[in-house]
């Protein structure tokens, strides 16, 4: 009996960092399914960047052609890495590319824009990151491909680099042309 009292706590011990490391093992942020995927976009009413950008709301989003609604911010290193394929976006055919700031302050992220350039059609910033929340944001950088009906056809979490802009971004602009 004394024996008994010795293993129980280690075998309770042992059955709790087995759950914990299994819960570990769960799908990567970039892989996690959007709430809003097949659904209409948020309310959308931000405040453009600044006095040379154009906000976006989210009647723009269901104007008719497809958008793609990329969140980045200033200070993430990865929005850096996805500027190339972004400029590749915005010379696409009767395809919007909108953009997001997330919590980012307005001079920095004009910096920024500086110096990677600017691809974005139009142009918003939720500063307080409480538009984010809506659209389910994980962080940055996000893209939403929206078809012409307002309705989020795809969630890409991360920098689209490598070979994400040819395997999974334009075919699911295609699917969104497609879907009105």
């Amino acid at each position: 009996m004394k024996r008994l009292l010795y293993v129980a706590p280690l075998l309770f011990f042992a059955v709790l960092v087995f759950l914990f490391f299994r819960s570990l093992n769960g799908p990567p942020p970039d892989e996690l399914p959007s709430a809003l995927l097949d659904k209409p976009v948020p309310a959308t009413d931000l405040p453009p960047l600044d006095a040379l950008a154009v906000a976006f709301t989210s009647s723009d989003l269901r104007a008719g052609h497809v958008t793609v609604l990329n969140v980045w911010a200033s200070w993430c290193v990865p929005c850096r890495a996805e500027a190339p394929a972004l400029a590749a976006l915005s010379r696409i055919r009767d395809v919007a590319l909108y953009g997001m700031v997330y919590k980012d302050s307005r001079p920095a992220a004009r910096a920024y824009l500086r110096d990677v350039g600017n691809p974005f059609l139009r142009l918003d910033i939720d500063e307080d990151g409480r538009a984010g929340i809506e659209w389910g944001i994980y962080g940055v950088p996000e893209t939403f491909i929206i078809d012409g009906k307002g309705i989020v056809r795809l969630r890409y979490a991360g920098p689209i680099v490598g070979n994400a802009l040819g395997a999974i971004i334009l075919p699911a602009i295609g699917r969104a042309r497609a879907a009105g």
